[in-house]
Protein backbone atom coordinates (compact mmCIF):
# COMPACT_ATOMS: atom_id res chain seq x y z
CA UNK A 1 0.00 0.00 0.00
CA UNK A 2 1.33 3.42 -0.98
CA UNK A 3 1.60 5.55 2.12
CA UNK A 4 0.44 9.16 2.22
CA UNK A 5 1.20 12.31 4.13
CA UNK A 6 -2.01 12.57 6.13
CA UNK A 7 -3.37 15.69 7.80
CA UNK A 8 -6.18 16.03 10.31
CA UNK A 9 -8.53 18.71 9.02
CA UNK A 10 -11.35 20.47 10.87
CA UNK A 11 -11.61 23.75 8.97
CA UNK A 12 -9.77 25.82 11.60
CA UNK A 13 -6.87 28.18 10.67
CA UNK A 14 -4.41 25.86 12.38
CA UNK A 15 -5.60 22.81 10.45
CA UNK A 16 -5.39 24.78 7.20
CA UNK A 17 -1.80 25.73 8.04
CA UNK A 18 -1.14 22.06 8.77
CA UNK A 19 -2.61 21.13 5.37
CA UNK A 20 -0.29 23.60 3.61
CA UNK A 21 2.75 22.25 5.47
CA UNK A 22 1.65 18.70 4.66
CA UNK A 23 1.28 19.61 0.98
CA UNK A 24 4.86 20.89 0.89
CA UNK A 25 6.04 17.75 2.70
CA UNK A 26 4.13 15.55 0.23
CA UNK A 27 5.96 17.29 -2.61
CA UNK A 28 9.32 16.72 -0.92
CA UNK A 29 8.49 13.02 -0.45
CA UNK A 30 6.72 12.53 -3.81
CA UNK A 31 3.70 11.10 -1.98
CA UNK A 32 -0.04 11.81 -2.18
CA UNK A 33 -1.60 14.11 0.37
CA UNK A 34 -4.61 12.80 2.29
CA UNK A 35 -6.96 15.25 4.01
CA UNK A 36 -8.85 13.48 6.79
CA UNK A 37 -11.88 15.15 8.29
CA UNK A 38 -13.28 13.53 11.42
CA UNK A 39 -16.91 14.16 12.27
CA UNK A 40 -17.70 13.55 15.93
CA UNK A 41 -21.41 12.78 16.17
CA UNK A 42 -23.30 15.25 18.35
CA UNK A 43 -25.72 14.08 21.06
CA UNK A 44 -29.11 13.02 19.73
CA UNK A 45 -31.10 15.99 21.18
CA UNK A 46 -28.73 18.47 19.49
CA UNK A 47 -28.76 16.50 16.25
CA UNK A 48 -32.53 16.93 16.10
CA UNK A 49 -32.30 20.73 16.31
CA UNK A 50 -33.28 22.51 13.07
CA UNK A 51 -29.80 23.93 12.44
CA UNK A 52 -28.07 20.65 13.27
CA UNK A 53 -30.15 18.21 11.28
CA UNK A 54 -28.78 15.44 9.09
CA UNK A 55 -28.68 17.60 5.97
CA UNK A 56 -26.76 20.38 7.74
CA UNK A 57 -24.28 17.92 9.18
CA UNK A 58 -23.71 16.31 5.79
CA UNK A 59 -23.26 19.71 4.15
CA UNK A 60 -20.51 20.82 6.53
CA UNK A 61 -18.74 17.50 6.73
CA UNK A 62 -18.49 17.35 2.95
CA UNK A 63 -17.73 21.03 2.43
CA UNK A 64 -14.67 21.29 4.69
CA UNK A 65 -12.48 18.62 3.02
CA UNK A 66 -13.77 19.45 -0.48
CA UNK A 67 -12.93 23.15 -0.27
CA UNK A 68 -9.58 22.43 1.40
CA UNK A 69 -8.66 19.93 -1.31
CA UNK A 70 -9.59 22.38 -4.06
CA UNK A 71 -7.44 25.11 -2.51
CA UNK A 72 -4.43 22.86 -1.93
CA UNK A 73 -4.59 21.45 -5.47
CA UNK A 74 -4.72 24.98 -6.87
CA UNK A 75 -1.67 26.11 -4.90
CA UNK A 76 0.30 22.89 -5.49
CA UNK A 77 -0.21 21.85 -9.13
CA UNK A 78 0.52 18.21 -9.83
CA UNK A 79 0.05 17.10 -6.22
CA UNK A 80 -2.35 14.18 -5.78
CA UNK A 81 -4.86 15.15 -3.09
CA UNK A 82 -7.17 12.58 -1.48
CA UNK A 83 -9.99 13.34 0.93
CA UNK A 84 -11.47 10.99 3.49
CA UNK A 85 -14.43 11.47 5.81
CA UNK A 86 -14.33 9.49 9.06
CA UNK A 87 -16.59 9.32 12.09
CA UNK A 88 -15.84 8.94 15.77
CA UNK A 89 -13.71 10.51 18.48
CA UNK A 90 -11.01 12.58 16.67
CA UNK A 91 -8.14 11.42 18.87
CA UNK A 92 -8.88 7.73 18.36
CA UNK A 93 -9.72 8.07 14.66
CA UNK A 94 -6.63 10.10 13.77
CA UNK A 95 -4.31 7.77 15.69
CA UNK A 96 -5.80 4.88 13.71
CA UNK A 97 -5.47 6.82 10.43
CA UNK A 98 -1.79 7.38 11.15
CA UNK A 99 -1.09 3.64 10.85
CA UNK A 100 -1.33 3.83 7.06
CA UNK A 101 0.46 7.17 6.75
CA UNK A 102 4.09 8.07 6.23
CA UNK A 103 3.43 10.73 8.82
CA UNK A 104 0.44 12.52 10.33
CA UNK A 105 0.25 16.31 10.45
CA UNK A 106 -1.85 18.27 12.95
CA UNK A 107 -2.38 21.95 13.57
CA UNK A 108 -1.71 23.42 16.99
CA UNK A 109 -4.64 24.85 18.89
CA UNK A 110 -2.85 28.08 19.77
CA UNK A 111 0.38 29.64 20.91
CA UNK A 112 2.13 28.48 24.03
CA UNK A 113 5.02 30.08 25.84
CA UNK A 114 7.49 31.99 23.66
CA UNK A 115 5.41 31.40 20.55
CA UNK A 116 5.18 27.64 20.73
CA UNK A 117 2.20 25.30 20.84
CA UNK A 118 -0.77 24.71 23.04
CA UNK A 119 -1.53 21.07 22.33
CA UNK A 120 -5.14 20.27 23.10
CA UNK A 121 -6.56 17.00 24.37
CA UNK A 122 -7.01 15.60 20.86
CA UNK A 123 -3.42 16.41 19.89
CA UNK A 124 -2.05 14.92 23.11
CA UNK A 125 -4.08 11.76 22.62
CA UNK A 126 -2.86 11.35 19.03
CA UNK A 127 0.76 12.04 20.00
CA UNK A 128 0.56 9.48 22.79
CA UNK A 129 -0.93 6.67 20.71
CA UNK A 130 0.05 7.19 17.05
CA UNK A 131 2.41 4.54 15.72
CA UNK A 132 3.85 6.82 13.02
CA UNK A 133 5.60 10.22 13.26
CA UNK A 134 3.30 13.14 14.07
CA UNK A 135 4.14 16.73 13.07
CA UNK A 136 2.62 19.71 14.89
CA UNK A 137 2.24 22.94 12.89
CA UNK A 138 1.33 26.36 14.26
CA UNK A 139 -1.63 28.30 12.92
CA UNK A 140 0.57 31.13 11.63
CA UNK A 141 3.21 28.92 9.98
CA UNK A 142 4.22 30.10 6.50
CA UNK A 143 6.41 28.40 3.89
CA UNK A 144 8.91 31.28 4.03
CA UNK A 145 9.39 30.73 7.79
CA UNK A 146 11.29 27.50 7.07
CA UNK A 147 13.85 29.21 4.84
CA UNK A 148 16.92 31.38 5.34
CA UNK A 149 16.51 35.15 4.94
CA UNK A 150 17.26 36.65 1.55
CA UNK A 151 20.04 39.26 1.10
CA UNK A 152 17.85 42.00 2.61
CA UNK A 153 16.97 39.88 5.64
CA UNK A 154 13.49 38.70 4.64
CA UNK A 155 12.71 34.93 4.77
CA UNK A 156 11.76 33.63 1.35
CA UNK A 157 10.68 30.27 -0.07
CA UNK A 158 13.26 30.89 -2.82
CA UNK A 159 16.19 30.66 -0.38
CA UNK A 160 17.67 27.47 1.17
CA UNK A 161 15.92 25.73 4.03
CA UNK A 162 17.01 26.44 7.56
CA UNK A 163 18.67 23.45 9.29
CA UNK A 164 16.74 20.49 10.68
CA UNK A 165 17.33 20.06 14.42
CA UNK A 166 17.47 16.65 16.08
CA UNK A 167 17.34 16.11 19.83
CA UNK A 168 19.68 13.20 20.56
CA UNK A 169 19.88 11.07 23.69
CA UNK A 170 23.19 9.21 23.42
CA UNK A 171 22.21 6.84 26.22
CA UNK A 172 19.26 5.55 24.17
CA UNK A 173 19.87 6.38 20.49
CA UNK A 174 17.09 5.10 18.27
CA UNK A 175 17.53 4.32 14.58
CA UNK A 176 13.97 5.29 13.64
CA UNK A 177 14.35 8.76 15.15
CA UNK A 178 17.81 9.40 13.70
CA UNK A 179 16.83 8.11 10.25
CA UNK A 180 13.79 10.40 10.17
CA UNK A 181 15.93 13.45 10.96
CA UNK A 182 18.65 12.63 8.41
CA UNK A 183 16.01 11.95 5.74
CA UNK A 184 14.27 15.26 6.48
CA UNK A 185 17.55 17.15 6.14
CA UNK A 186 18.45 15.31 2.94
CA UNK A 187 15.11 16.13 1.31
CA UNK A 188 15.48 19.77 2.26
CA UNK A 189 19.14 19.86 1.16
CA UNK A 190 20.03 21.49 4.46
CA UNK A 191 22.36 20.69 7.37
CA UNK A 192 21.26 18.52 10.28
CA UNK A 193 22.00 20.14 13.63
CA UNK A 194 22.21 17.46 16.31
CA UNK A 195 21.66 18.82 19.81
CA UNK A 196 22.72 16.81 22.85
CA UNK A 197 22.54 18.13 26.40
CA UNK A 198 24.54 16.57 29.19
CA UNK A 199 24.70 16.82 32.97
CA UNK A 200 27.24 15.37 35.39
CA UNK A 201 26.24 12.19 37.23
CA UNK A 202 24.59 12.80 40.63
CA UNK A 203 27.68 11.75 42.55
CA UNK A 204 29.58 14.54 40.76
CA UNK A 205 26.81 17.11 41.00
CA UNK A 206 26.26 16.97 44.75
CA UNK A 207 28.84 17.87 47.32
CA UNK A 208 31.63 18.38 44.77
CA UNK A 209 33.30 21.81 44.43
CA UNK A 210 33.32 23.40 40.99
CA UNK A 211 36.09 21.82 38.95
CA UNK A 212 36.76 23.31 35.49
CA UNK A 213 38.96 20.39 34.49
CA UNK A 214 36.24 17.88 35.39
CA UNK A 215 33.64 19.93 33.52
CA UNK A 216 35.86 19.98 30.43
CA UNK A 217 36.45 16.24 30.63
CA UNK A 218 32.73 15.52 30.91
CA UNK A 219 32.00 17.86 27.98
CA UNK A 220 34.62 16.10 25.87
CA UNK A 221 33.18 12.70 26.77
CA UNK A 222 29.68 13.86 25.77
CA UNK A 223 30.98 15.15 22.42
CA UNK A 224 32.75 11.85 21.78
CA UNK A 225 29.54 9.91 22.47
CA UNK A 226 27.62 12.06 19.99
CA UNK A 227 30.30 11.55 17.34
CA UNK A 228 30.26 7.80 17.96
CA UNK A 229 26.47 7.57 17.55
CA UNK A 230 26.49 9.67 14.38
CA UNK A 231 29.49 8.04 12.69
CA UNK A 232 27.55 5.33 10.79
CA UNK A 233 24.84 7.83 9.86
CA UNK A 234 27.35 10.19 8.30
CA UNK A 235 28.42 7.28 6.09
CA UNK A 236 24.83 6.37 5.25
CA UNK A 237 23.91 9.99 4.42
CA UNK A 238 27.10 11.47 2.93
CA UNK A 239 25.14 14.33 1.37
CA UNK A 240 23.94 15.67 4.72
CA UNK A 241 26.18 18.13 6.51
CA UNK A 242 26.01 17.28 10.20
CA UNK A 243 26.65 19.85 12.92
CA UNK A 244 27.12 18.44 16.42
CA UNK A 245 26.11 20.61 19.36
CA UNK A 246 26.74 19.44 22.92
CA UNK A 247 25.66 21.69 25.77
CA UNK A 248 25.56 21.49 29.53
CA UNK A 249 22.06 21.78 30.98
CA UNK A 250 18.46 21.12 30.02
CA UNK A 251 17.82 19.34 26.68
CA UNK A 252 14.49 21.13 26.26
CA UNK A 253 16.02 24.57 26.73
CA UNK A 254 18.74 23.94 24.15
CA UNK A 255 16.30 22.45 21.64
CA UNK A 256 13.97 25.42 22.00
CA UNK A 257 16.92 27.78 21.50
CA UNK A 258 17.92 25.85 18.35
CA UNK A 259 14.34 26.03 17.00
CA UNK A 260 14.70 29.77 16.40
CA UNK A 261 17.05 29.06 13.48
CA UNK A 262 15.52 25.78 12.27
CA UNK A 263 13.00 24.62 9.68
CA UNK A 264 11.95 21.56 11.70
CA UNK A 265 12.69 20.12 15.14
CA UNK A 266 12.71 16.32 15.49
CA UNK A 267 12.26 14.70 18.90
CA UNK A 268 11.40 11.21 20.06
CA UNK A 269 8.66 9.60 22.09
CA UNK A 270 9.25 6.26 23.72
CA UNK A 271 6.41 3.86 22.92
CA UNK A 272 4.34 2.78 25.90
CA UNK A 273 1.78 -0.02 25.68
CA UNK A 274 -0.22 1.18 28.70
CA UNK A 275 -3.27 3.04 27.29
CA UNK A 276 -3.48 5.31 30.36
CA UNK A 277 -1.51 8.56 30.43
CA UNK A 278 0.06 10.83 27.82
CA UNK A 279 3.43 9.01 27.46
CA UNK A 280 5.02 11.95 25.64
CA UNK A 281 7.95 12.66 27.93
CA UNK A 282 8.86 15.90 29.66
CA UNK A 283 11.49 17.01 27.12
CA UNK A 284 9.20 16.46 24.12
CA UNK A 285 6.30 18.09 25.97
CA UNK A 286 8.43 21.17 26.74
CA UNK A 287 9.69 21.41 23.16
CA UNK A 288 6.13 21.23 21.85
CA UNK A 289 5.08 24.02 24.18
CA UNK A 290 7.93 26.41 23.36
CA UNK A 291 9.38 25.60 19.91
CA UNK A 292 8.83 28.25 17.24
CA UNK A 293 8.81 25.90 14.20
CA UNK A 294 7.02 22.65 13.27
CA UNK A 295 7.92 19.76 15.57
CA UNK A 296 8.06 16.12 14.45
CA UNK A 297 7.48 13.60 17.24
CA UNK A 298 8.80 10.17 16.26
CA UNK A 299 7.65 7.13 18.30
CA UNK A 300 10.26 4.49 18.99
CA UNK A 301 10.87 1.48 21.24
Amino acid sequence: MLRTVTVGLDGSPESRAAAEWAARESTLRSLPLKLVHVWEPVPEPMAQAPLLGAETQQHWTERIPREAAEGVALRHPGLEVITEQLYGHPGDVLAEAAKNAELLVLGSRGLGGLGGFLVGSVGLSVLAHAERPVVLVRALEQAADEHEPDPVGIPSAATPFRPVVLGLDTAHPDETLIAFAFDAALRRETPLRVVHAWNPPPYYAYGTPANPALHEALALSAAEEVAKVLSPWRTRFPGVETVEVTRYGSPAVHLVDASHEASLVVVGRRTRRNPVGSHIGHVTHAVLHHATVPVAVVPHD
